[in-house]
């Protein structure tokens, strides 16, 4: 597979990527999404482009889509039947694994932006390319337990965070 990256002289040129630039893109996914988040250019280097490639494909977008709006349903249910609402929980154990904490979600504030969120899910579940930097900004909503979904007093507000990914997935 080909992608353009920057050479040293600022061009673009046409480099190959390699199975270890899939790996790499695989276990850095975190810190790359971070990058592009914050507007790094996929162009950047091979395991940028290779994650970038990976965020924008059709798959890896509705799964987001597909997040978003299991987040909303559960929302809908939770105002429905207040005493159904999820507590701090433990994901099941198997065969004398550790548990893993559930993080709450914030059903409230996920319930006040949903038209926002709900926004969100089309554009990511749309065909046609979309920017990576607006699909890497929707998976650090969704895996940043400290975020405004899972986290009251955040460093950000919920509705901000939206309209910017929005913005980032319509340029």
């Amino acid at each position: 597979m080909h992608v353009l990256l920057d050479d040293d002289l600022g061009r673009l040129t046409v480099g190959r990527l390699r199975p270890w630039h899939h790996a790499l893109a695989r276990v850095q996914a975190g810190r790359l999404d971070r990058q592009l988040a914050a507007g790094t250019r996929p162009e950047t280097s091979a395991i940028l482009a290779a994650r970038a490639m990976r965020l924008t494909s059709m798959v890896y977008r509705r799964a987001l889509a597909a997040s978003l709006q299991r987040m909303l349903a559960a929302s809908a249910s939770a105002s429905r039947s207040p005493r159904a609402r999820p507590r701090l929980a433990v994901a099941p154990s198997s065969a004398g694994v550790a548990r893993q904490p559930v993080v709450p979600l914030r059903l409230d504030e996920i319930a006040r932006s949903a038209s926002g969120l709900a926004g969100l899910a089309v554009c990511l579940a749309e065909q046609g390319p979309v920017p990576a930097r607006g699909v890497a900004m929707v998976s650090q909503l969704l895996a940043d337990g400290g975020g405004p979904l899972y986290r009251t007093g955040g460093r950000e507000d919920l509705d901000a965070v939206i309209e910017r990914a929005c913005h980032a997935l319509i340029r």
